[in-house]
């Protein structure tokens, strides 16, 4: 697709004559790759994308639907006719079924499943005996593979063959089919061909378990020198394999589901979905920053007489407020990192807690210097630069600690930290630092 994709989407939706535009659309198809197809479907109103879809040859229109997110394709799927679904479903196997799997129907899902072959419909089985979350669910079954009892000469003969992507390892399994040794391919090449391939294994290839999360498993894979590594279930029979394409998308739909989940939405949500789908979903989120808000007023309403007679208070309260929010966020950000990296541990969490206050202690003396003279130039009140500058100290160490503890105790309740941790944050930073402004205040300034 050579044009922007802002201009793409500019020539469907406004090109009036119906005809230049079918014709538009049809060049703009046969020049697009499916995911650059999928990306501008989901760019598009309601209307347009269903007459985009309807110009999109039955051929593509399953590798399109797999680069799509959930939310815009259902769209799609609900228009497309019954009698098409089985051309569009010729050529399905499990890993395509398993990516459509949440947006088809049952009746839908039964006919991709009836179109497969037995191999691909006990894949896809056996994929659905893990969780979404498992890596056993994404594994992919297009790798080399080889008894444990093979030489140089099996190996030659197999890579004859068509090499899938990313191959870089051939793996050796024993009768039962539990894996037992890898052997790079590299090494293979230029060995006499009487050579038993165990003589050439690895000795420290690292595993995945079937069982792991699909972000362990992606981080393993990207952290290797490799570009797959084996995925073998509790007894150790090789299931399948995972590469660096899909670890990297792994990795991405990881940090995407939790850069929605702090506004409270799906990463699947659609750009032009219904307007009510969109608004109960977000009603929610809504309704909790709320509850929130009425908590952090109910601990200002406690200083009304204060706030009454020093209204410089009142003036002032958003920068502790929001001084201590950005600091807090700060801090919560790398500790989700690291949580999701599995770099936070119990061993070096007390490390991590002091140096986030030593953060925390050292910014808090700079910007309450700065922050209290400020003050007390703009309103001429000595104790009031004072009173915010101590406030300013005080939340922003609140603020590190906070961001430190929340994300460590809600991932030890099993709850997403990137979902629920912002707003505790926010909830604490502005309680803190509303209590300790306000109540310096009463007491320094009354």
């Amino acid at each position: 697709m050579s044009e922007p994709l802002s201009n793409l989407i500019g020539e469907v939706i406004h090109c009036a004559d119906s005809e230049q535009k079918s014709a538009n659309v049809s060049v703009l198809l046969a020049q697009s790759d499916e995911s650059e197809t999928a990306l501008l479907l989901e760019s598009l109103p309601i209307d347009d994308r269903l007459a985009l879809w309807e110009n999109l040859p039955v051929s593509k229109k399953l590798d399109v639907l797999i680069e799509m997110r959930s939310d815009p394709r259902e769209v799609l799927i609900e228009a497309t006719s019954n009698e098409e679904w089985d051309s569009i479903f010729t050529d399905i196997d499990a890993e395509d079924l398993l990516e459509l799997a949440d947006s088809l129907s049952g009746d839908l899902t039964e006919r991709a499943y009836a179109a497969m072959d037995k191999v691909q419909r006990m894949h896809f089985a056996q994929a659905n005996t893990y969780e979404e979350e498992q890596i056993g669910h994404w594994v992919t079954h297009d790798f080399l593979v080889l008894p444990l009892n093979a030489k140089v000469r099996d190996a030659n003969r197999l890579l004859r063959r068509e090499i899938p992507r990313h191959t870089d390892l051939i793996f050796l399994v024993n009768r039962s089919g539990q894996f037992s040794e890898a052997v790079e391919v590299g090494q293979i090449h230029a060995q006499p061909e009487h050579i038993p391939l165990v003589d050439l294994s690895l000795d420290d290839l690292p595993v995945v378990s079937a069982s792991q999360s699909c972000i362990e498993a992606a981080i393993a894979v990207q952290t290797s020198e490799y570009g797959a590594l084996p995925v073998l279930d509790e007894q150790a029979k090789l299931v399948g394999r995972v590469d660096v394409t899909t670890a990297a998308e792994l990795t991405h739909e990881h940090y995407e589901r939790q850069l929605m989940a702090t506004a409270g939405m799906d990463e699947d949500e659609d750009l032009f979905s219904p307007v009510r789908k969109s608004a109960k979903g977000r009603a929610i989120w809504l309704g909790i920053n709320l509850l929130t808000a009425f908590l952090a007023s109910a601990f200002i309403g406690l200083f009304e007489a204060t706030l009454q007679q020093v209204v410089a208070l009142a003036v002032l309260m958003p920068v502790v407020a929001s001084m201590g929010g950005i600091a807090g966020s700060q801090t919560l950000t790398l500790v989700i990192r690291g949580l999701a990296l599995n770099q936070v541990s119990g061993a070096n969490m007390r490390a991590l807690l002091v140096k986030e206050l030593k953060v925390g202690g050292f910014n808090g003396v700079i910007w309450a210097v700065i922050i209290g003279l400020v003050a007390m130039m703009w309103f001429q009140q000595p104790w009031l630069g004072a009173v915010i500058g101590i406030a300013i100290l005080v939340n922003i160490v609140a603020a590190a600690l906070s961001g430190v503890l929340v994300p460590v105790v809600l991932e030890k309740f099993n709850i997403d930290p990137a979902l629920s941790g912002s707003v505790i944050l926010t909830t604490v930073t502005d309680i803190v630092g509303f209590v300790a402004f306000l109540g310096l205040g009463t007491v320094l300034l009354l």
